[in-house]
């Protein structure tokens, strides 16, 4: 059985792969959790190159069950689970009185209650192991906007959650944080920047150059940094830290 063991979702692109890379100096195993199972074998690769061992779990975790078969697998593959990082969850960035109620149920089926069951369905294993939970919020959740309201909305509830979580794994022996990132160049974002780029007469360069001077910051954030954030939260070093909500976002949020 291995020494320690996470579970990380949302691991076949963007911060969810960063961190599972990075998590593979630190941790004997990794259980890969996303819907994309081609790209989930990517990121098995560059883990098990990295000298851990890997499994692929290819779960849509907006999915009721799909939350303790994650958790089943994990255990019957490695016995044990130290830490949860649950970073799956796109939102659709639309206008608060264009978003239909389909739109809204989306974003909470995965990004919401996706980690609220899989930390239900891994807090035995956890209190078992005294481990460490991470959710993924955003730092949208501090300014919630019309535009993207649902984004805004949902990230302030995964504050919430994990902050009651947090409370209970004081009695538990279970740490849990949240993780609130800024502006960070992933896939998805270079994708929604090709997209909006020409319905704004730009190009794909105007428009990645424009996103940071608006946002007030230096530059986008990489998902290797946020992923470093990730890794020091589950580590012995961060033992003391729960209940905390961490922003990494280059300045962008002013307020103190």
């Amino acid at each position: 059985m291995p020494k320690s063991v996470a579970v990380v979702t949302g691991a076949s692109q963007g911060i969810g792969r960063a961190t599972a890379i990075r998590l593979a100096r630190d941790f004997s195993a990794l259980v890969l959790v996303a819907r994309n199972r081609a790209s989930l074998d990517e990121t098995r690769e560059a883990v098990q190159a990295a000298g851990a061992q890997a499994l692929v779990v290819d779960a849509d975790l907006a999915r009721p069950e799909a939350a303790q078969a994650v958790v089943d697998q994990a255990l019957a593959a490695f016995g044990r689970i130290d830490a949860l990082l649950a970073i799956a969850g796109a939102v659709p960035q639309i206008d608060l009185f264009e978003m239909t109620d389909a739109q809204w149920d989306e974003g909470l089926a995965l990004k919401l209650h996706g980690a609220r069951r899989l930390t239900i369905a891994a807090w035995p294993a956890l209190k078992a192991s005294k481990g460490a939970v991470v959710l993924m919020s955003g730092n949208s959740a501090l300014f919630p906007k019309a535009p993207y309201a649902a984004v805004g909305t949902i990230n302030a509830a995964i504050v919430a959650l994990a902050k009651a979580f947090s409370d209970r794994g004081i009695t538990d022996g279970v740490q849990v944080n949240s993780v609130l990132p800024g502006p960070v160049m992933t896939g998805r974002r270079r994708s929604y920047l090709q997209h909006w780029a020409p319905l704004h007469a730009m190009t794909v360069e105007e428009a990645t150059d424009r996103f940071p001077r608006e946002a007030g910051i230096a530059r986008y954030g990489e998902p290797e940094e946020i992923a470093e954030l990730m890794a020091f939260l589950v580590s012995p070093g961060a033992r003391w830290m729960t209940g905390s909500a961490l922003r990494m976002d280059g300045g962008e949020v002013k307020s103190v």
